[in-house]
């Protein structure tokens, strides 16, 4: 709410203006044309307005509040079955004189799931079942979050083929897909190997005394808990085929998690009203995290209804133009950060600024990848503590990590990612990266 506030000032501080837009074939966004910035009338947004914004906030998130909504009530259908607590004790039995090895584990996984499909929202419902683990071995809930979001943020921030960030900003740069893959995996394994070292540190400076409620008690591992896995699994799978294959967004995920949820119930003997009421409790769960979605979301209908947005995008890029073409490869991956805080959306970020950026990387003489590299990496890392980024505070929240504990061991880990990424961008622009 604070940065909402502060988001409805700026509309009275800062000038009013736009870019015009038109369709891009290639991506079929609406993209920004370059050199059209113009002043128009200024339209402030009043303190009333500035609460309208919460509720339109919700309401322009509702494909991702829905896939909370939809994630948990699937995910609570699997937990009333027992078969994430018979793994859970099994995972936790397998590794209990040596836990720490679940860290680097557990943090491959989700990265491997950030550099495929740019997992985040997902892993909200996800936290509960990761907190029991967490428990049975001893680890605080900063390492749940920082091994499972943390670790899926380095993957998306440094992904070979994300296609919700680098698939978009390459079409709209006119690059292949997945060209320049292997200077990406260059750079995604040392950027990978610190943040697990630091959440390792982390967890061994912070251990807990584990915990093994007698409500935790363990389950028979049967064989509708592997039928359940199993669909768990084969459902992400063919979420990530439809995501490469055909484009598939959120909604398509809400409905394989629909599907999940209503025969994971049928299957296990659950029966119709007991997998309704698995449902309805997973709807409680979440409500919390979703409501906070939307929340963050109003703070970019401020910006947007008192037409600032397209004004701190110019003010930032306008200055990139007089800089030497190695000044201004790095200068671009500091302005995609600073404008990755308005603009949490990593494909709303692109069809604002690659218009632009790219056009003015030819005028130089710097390669179209470059420009992709510091759209990618810079803001990615921003993501890891940005207050702007509802599913980040929406996880937060469920796991009782307080945002200014997550600062502390965010900042001095993204602040050396963030040297990483000026050195690989560096790179790219001495071998001419194409």
């Amino acid at each position: 709410m604070s940065c909402i506030v502060i988001a409805t000032i700026l509309s009275y501080l800062l000038p009013a203006g736009e870019y015009e837009r038109r369709q891009d074939p290639a991506t079929g966004r609406n993209v920004v044309v370059a050199g059209s910035y113009h002043s128009v009338a200024p339209n402030p947004v009043g303190p009333f307005a500035m609460l309208i914004a919460v509720p339109k906030g919700m309401a322009d998130a509702g494909s991702v509040i829905f896939l909370i909504f939809l994630a948990g009530a699937a995910f609570s259908v699997i937990d009333r079955t027992g078969a994430f607590r018979s793994a859970v004790h099994w995972l936790s039995d397998r590794f209990r004189h040596q836990t720490v090895a679940i860290i680097p584990v557990v943090s491959l996984l989700f990265a491997a799931c950030g550099a495929v499909e740019g997992m985040w929202e997902e892993i909200i419902a996800l936290i509960p079942v990761l907190l029991l683990l967490a428990r049975r071995v001893g680890f605080d809930a900063l390492t749940v979050v920082s091994m499972t979001l943390g670790a899926a943020g380095i993957g998306s921030t440094f992904s070979p083929f994300n296609p919700f960030s680098v698939g978009i900003a390459q079409r709209l740069a006119g690059l292949p897909l997945l060209s320049g893959m292997w200077f990406r995996m260059l750079v995604l394994v040392p950027a990978l190997a610190i943040w697990v070292w630091a959440t390792m540190r982390h967890a061994s400076r912070n251990r807990v005394t584990p915990v093994d409620d007698a409500a935790d008690a363990p389950v028979a591992f049967e064989a509708r808990h592997v039928l359940t896995m199993v669909a768990l699994v084969v459902m992400f799978g063919i979420y990530v085929f439809g995501t490469l294959q055909y484009s598939w967004g959120f909604d398509e995920l809400s409905a394989l998690f629909l599907l999940l949820g209503i025969v994971v119930g049928l299957v296990a003997g659950l029966g119709v009203a007991g997998t309704a009421d698995a449902f309805v409790e997973g709807f409680k769960s979440m409500a919390y995290g979703a409501l906070l979605v939307g929340l963050a979301r109003g703070i970019f209908v401020v910006l947007e209804q008192g037409h600032i947005v397209d004004t701190i995008i110019q003010a930032l890029v306008t200055p990139l133009a007089r800089l030497p073409t190695s000044l201004f490869a790095i200068g671009m991956s500091f302005v995609q950060t600073a404008i990755a805080l308005p603009v949490p959306s990593s494909s709303g970020r692109a069809v604002l600024t690659m218009p632009i950026l790219v056009p003015l990387s030819d005028l130089l003489g710097l390669s179209r990848q470059v420009a992709v590299l510091a759209y990618q990496y810079g803001p990615g890392l921003l993501g890891q503590f940005s207050p702007t980024d509802g599913a980040l505070m929406a996880i937060l929240t469920l796991a009782g990590v307080r945002y200014e504990h997550w600062l502390r061991f965010t900042v001095p880990v993204c602040a050396v990612l963030f040297l990483l990424n000026l050195v690989a961008i560096g790179i790219a622009v001495a071998i001419g990266l194409t």
